[in-house]
């Protein structure tokens, strides 16, 4: 066996891999395993940069934003969030300005690290930090190509439970990032 990243041992090992394909957003690799009992087989992984998510917080309630999805084929609001291409190191504070500002034009005099989590721990090492953002400053959002269709909107916070509630939020790393809020106004 071998150790993991958690100074555990692993029952499972990785015997080979190879890279199946990459851009400057996501790769995907397949590893040859052998589990504890012996059994060998294949692991998919997809590779893909850390990313932040922004909780932009003003008078009680939370900027979102909402995109049209390819893969779901729509929209649902969310709060900000994204990674920078190119698998760059990332700094989460300053990829949590870079995207609040890109995507909703606010500039934060207070951001807070609430925390960080794995975002599909069964096929992906990929994390995500949560940022709370206050004394936010308004300006004007400076979007990506594929943002064209992004838009934004304050809710208070009983609307922004109405839209969870209603399906319209259904974005897992916004739920999280919320839960991770409430954690911390809990002290």
């Amino acid at each position: 066996m071998v150790e993991s990243s958690d100074g555990e041992f692993a029952p499972v090992r990785q015997l080979s891999s190879r890279e199946v394909y990459r851009n400057p957003w996501l790769a995907l690799r397949e590893d040859r395993i052998e589990r504890q009992d012996g059994s060998r087989g294949i692991y998919s992984v997809i590779e893909r940069p850390d990313y932040a998510v922004v909780i932009p917080a003003e008078d009680d309630g939370f900027h979102l934003v909402t995109q049209y999805r390819y893969p779901i084929a729509g929209s649902f609001w969310e709060f900000p969030q994204g990674c920078f291409p190119d698998w760059r190191p990332v700094d989460p504070i300053e990829l949590a300005r870079t995207e609040l500002a890109e995507e909703t034009g606010f500039r934060a005099g207070s951001l807070v690290d609430l925390g960080r989590l794995f975002s599909w721990h069964g096929a992906s090492g990929q994390a995500f930090t949560v940022v709370l953002a206050t004394d936010l400053t308004p300006g004007s959002p400076d979007r990506e190509i594929g943002e064209q269709d992004m838009r934004q909107q304050w809710f208070s916070r009983r609307q922004f439970e109405r839209l969870i509630h209603d399906g319209e939020i259904r974005d897992n790393s916004t739920l999280s990032a919320y839960a991770m809020l409430l954690l911390h106004e809990r002290g």
